[in-house]
């Protein structure tokens, strides 16, 4: 093992990257080095990973894989071009099965330990995974200073999976062929005058005069109820411009979309789009993994699988989703609170927000100040409007009209997901084989389509997220023919459809709660006697 060590790489003979074999590239993820593979290369992401713009975890969760398919499905041209100086080393691929993937250290609960000595680890919380790989300890933590863990390259390797390794390379590649139809097809270009956006900036431009010429020109409760209504609907609106700037898909410029994404998150909207950038992220790279996807973690208000009945840890809010009293109270109803759960939910949204930009992550980034003052404006001009209500019930009624109007916007983000697979199938799985497992598209005519905001079309966009929202639908078609041709699920459903099969998951997950409760009970009852 200390021979190992100190010498990580092979030169090859005719120069060039080195070649790095499998198990050495295990043992310096062990030593702490953050090695991707991407194509035939390896990517030293460690000293650069706390200022990677898709946030730290989305780099975490594809440590020791191959990440073409996420690194270019997130990446234009130019940074794929910036990424060759960060290459350490090349790999030999299989040409059947490809890179045979590791399992990251996050998967296992484990994270850099906080003394900073290469090559020890942390249990930053009780993985499922970590159970199956990992021994038990035998030290206790201290109360102040974590247990340090030896990683060895061994612990490393993936559970035993059913996958067929060749079927997923070959989808893989299917993939890449997609994609090339897709730019051929131009479908990457902004379509039209201003980007595609013309009719949805006169919409949004209609519902926010409206709003604040009724604030303005009325003084009565239907009057100013009415702008509350239109405000909300020029919330709603806004969120699904919001979403294409995080995504790249406005200008198609990283720096121009994302002042794009803050000037109406923030500034309009109260809400921090640096927090929804890394949190978005996470769920599109690990789409309903109920340990890692934050867009799935809304215990106590619901769960979508048993498995958070077990108080699971959340690596992206770095906090255990107690399955306690309060929790079981609100889930074994999660069914008939759905609706007025998300009615309320820009509220969380507001706590998210502000939790994000006063945490940790975001002291480095260049925007924090410009998101701050975002915040400051809004509060200043939608607390002034809440303010200039002549009494307490007109301005709770006004909060309260505006952020319910404005939610079908939260039910619309959990329909493609709520009635998918929560399952892990491990880092063998293909990137298109994770995302269409775990997405469905919700199916309306092109003249609605502005109501759900291009968010119905999920599939296409997992699979393409930088895809200008205006071309989904084209787009479609052809990830239709890639699924028909690589025997893989597309499923896509109406809008009534999609909301009773999320429904149904919700009562269903309820149900099971009540049974494992009337199974402890007799326990119980029968100990007792």
């Amino acid at each position: 093992m200390a021979a190992a060590s100190s010498n990580f790489l092979t030169m090859p003979a005719k120069g060039g990257p080195p070649i790095l074999s499998r198990s050495e590239v295990a043992l310096r993820i062990c030593h702490g080095a953050l090695l991707i593979v991407y194509r035939s290369t390896v990517i030293n992401a460690t000293a650069w990973a706390a200022f990677h713009p898709g946030g730290t975890l989305a780099l975490l969760h594809f440590v020791g894989r191959d990440a073409t398919d996420e690194i270019e499905a997130y990446h234009c041209s130019a940074t794929l071009e910036r990424m060759k100086k960060f290459v350490v080393g090349r790999v030999e691929l299989d040409g059947v099965e490809g890179w045979s993937a590791l399992t990251p250290p996050i998967a296992l609960g484990l994270v850099r330990h906080p003394d900073g000595v290469k090559g020890h680890w942390a249990r930053e919380g009780s993985v499922r995974l970590a159970a199956s790989i990992l021994p038990p300890s035998t030290q206790q933590p201290a109360s102040t200073t974590p247990e340090v863990i030896k990683l060895l390259p061994a612990q490393l390797e993936p559970l035993p999976s059913d996958l067929d390794k060749g079927k997923e390379k070959q989808r893989s590649r299917a993939y890449q062929e997609l994609k090339a139809r897709v730019v051929a097809a131009g479908l990457f270009n902004r379509p039209g005058p201003l980007s595609g956006y013309g009719t949805d900036l006169i919409r949004y431009t209609l519902l926010g005069a409206t709003a604040f010429s009724l604030f303005f020109l009325t003084n009565g409760w239907l009057g100013q109820m009415a702008s509350a209504a239109f405000l909300g609907m020029f919330f709603h609106q806004l969120t699904f411009l919001a979403h294409d700037a995080g995504h790249t898909g406005v200008t198609g410029d990283w720096w121009w979309d994302r002042v794009i994404g803050m000037v109406v998150a923030d500034w309009i909207g109260g809400l921090s789009l640096g927090w929804w950038c890394d949190n978005h992220n996470v769920h599109h790279l690990v789409t309903n993994h109920p340990e890692h996807d934050p867009d799935i973690q809304h215990v106590p208000f619901f769960a979508i699988s048993k498995q958070f009945f077990g108080s699971l840890w959340s690596t992206y809010y770095k906090r255990v989703m107690a399955f306690d009293v309060f929790s079981r109270a609100l889930i074994s109803v999660q069914h008939k609170l759905y609706y007025i759960v998300l009615s309320l939910a820009r509220f969380n949204l507001y706590a998210n927000s502000y939790a994000y930009l006063f945490g940790p992550k975001p002291k480095h980034n260049a925007f924090w100040r410009f998101e701050l003052a975002g915040l400051t404006f809004y509060w200043m001009y939608f607390g002034g409007i809440l303010y200039s209500q002549p009494t307490w019930p007109m301005r709770v009624a006004y909060l309260l009209v505006s952020h319910i109007v404005s939610s079908p916007v939260h039910v619309q983000i959990v329909l493609s997901h709520f009635a998918c697979s929560t399952d892990d199938l491990g880092p063998i799985e293909s990137f298109p084989s994770r995302q269409l497992r775990t997405t469905m598209d919700v199916v309306c005519s092109p003249e609605v389509e502005f109501l759900h905001g291009g968010l119905h079309l999920q599939v296409t966009h997992h699979l393409f997220p930088r895809l200008p929202r205006h071309n989904l639908r084209k787009a479609s078609l052809l990830v239709k023919e890639y699924c028909q041709e690589n025997d893989i699920a597309y499923r896509e459903y109406g809008f009534v459809d999609v909301n009773l099969q999320v429904l149904g998951v919700l009562q269903d997950v309820a149900n099971q709660l009540q049974f494992i409760k009337t199974v402890a009970d007799a326990e119980i009852d029968e100990k007792i006697r």
